[in-house]
Order: C-alpha cells, then sequence, then structure tokens
C-alpha cells in the first residue's frame, strides 16, 4: 500500500507502516527529525500528485489556529484559523481513497464537523491522557490496542521552551502502530 503521512517531520506514522512492509512517506514543510530518505519535504499538494497516486493518506494539520488550547486567541486570529479550517477541507477531498485526518479538539467540530473518533494515548499503550479526533474517509475506527493506567496529562503540563511546538506535535507511536495494523492491510482485503 501507499501510503502518506502529511505535515509529518517525525516520521513516527511513516515509519510504524514502513515496519509492515508498506511504501510509506512523510511529508513537511520541515526537514524530517531524524533524518530520513522516506521523507519528502515541501508542500503536501505538490507531493500529492508528483509522487502519487496514493492508497492512503494520514494527515496531521497543525493545530496552532484550530485547537480549543488557544480558544483565547481565536478572536484575533480569524483570517488564521479560516485559512486552517480550509486546508483541513481541502486535505479531506484530496484524490485519495482513504484518508484519516488527526488533529486535537478545538474549532474544527464546529467550523466543519464532528469527528468520527476521539481517542486517547491511554487506549493504546501510553500512560497519558490527550484526546486526539479523527476525521476517517473510508476507513474504520481505529480499536484500542492496549490499555494501560496511570493515565497523566503530559503534554498539557510541558514546560515552556522553543521546541514545545514541535514536542507537543510529536505522535504517539501505539496510535501509529494501530493504524498501521488496522488499515495497512485495507488495500489487500479489497483486492482479494
Amino acid at each position: 500500500m501507499r501510503v502518506l503521512v502529511a505535515c509529518e517531520f517525525s516520521g513516527t506514522v511513516r515509519d510504524a507502516f514502513r515496519a509492515r512492509g508498506h511504501d510509506a512517506w512523510s511529508c513537511d514543510l520541515l526537514d524530517a527529525e531524524p533524518a530520513s530518505e522516506f521523507h519528502l519535504k515541501g508542500d503536501v499538494a505538490y507531493w500529492l500528485g508528483a509522487a502519487g497516486p496514493w492508497d492512503l493518506m494520514v494527515a496531521h494539520p497543525p493545530y496552532t489556529f484550530l485547537a480549543v488550547s488557544g480558544a483565547r486567541w481565536w478572536a484575533q486570529r480569524q483570517v488564521q484559523q479560516a485559512a486552517a479550517i480550509e486546508f483541513v477541507r481541502w486535505l479531506y477531498e484530496a484524490p485519495v481513497p482513504r484518508i484519516a485526518i488527526e488533529n486535537h479538539i478545538g474549532k474544527l467540530s464546529s467550523a466543519w464537523r464532528k469527528p468520527d473518533q476521539i481517542i486517547q494515548p491511554w487506549q493504546f499503550g501510553h500512560g497519558e491522557t490527550k484526546a486526539t479526533c479523527l476525521w476517517l474517509k473510508n476507513l474504520p475506527k481505529l480499536q484500542p490496542t492496549n490499555i494501560v493506567s496511570g493515565r497523566e496529562n503530559r503534554i498539557h503540563r510541558m514546560p515552556p521552551s522553543p521546541d514545545r511546538g514541535k514536542l507537543r506535535s510529536i505522535f504517539y507511536g501505539g496510535i501509529a502502530a494501530a493504524m498501521a495494523e488496522q488499515w495497512g492491510g485495507l488495500a489487500q482485503e479489497r483486492a482479494a
């Protein structure tokens, strides 16, 4: 299966799909960290066409103007917020048969539509809370793989730092592994 992971610099989701034998690539305006030959630097609009076709896209659009944690600034950032919402809609309508869009709880639920699913890291082996919304196109909901206790809100309590935004945006490996396991076989199942 050919998988494009849009707006991902960390390679977490890309690597989970690659570990299961898929032709998976991350794409971001940022360089990959760590560096990877399977990272496409640049605008996702370009790579959707230049390197396609794709069977699945998992997109992590920037949450800066969308997350409820920034609600106090929404009134001053309406132009940026409208552009962010339009970008999410554009991703969802991309010419890819199966799409998952991941984002925090926030403006998308009222300005676009409710998510198909809300998951937590603790459902996938991480002892943390961080509600994560999924908007799914031709994909089933993720099933929990490893429910754990000891749930803390580490991301919310992260101290200010120059890299805080990047650190907060790195996706959970357990959720990425569940995506690869549960969604990675869909193309093969339909072909059989």
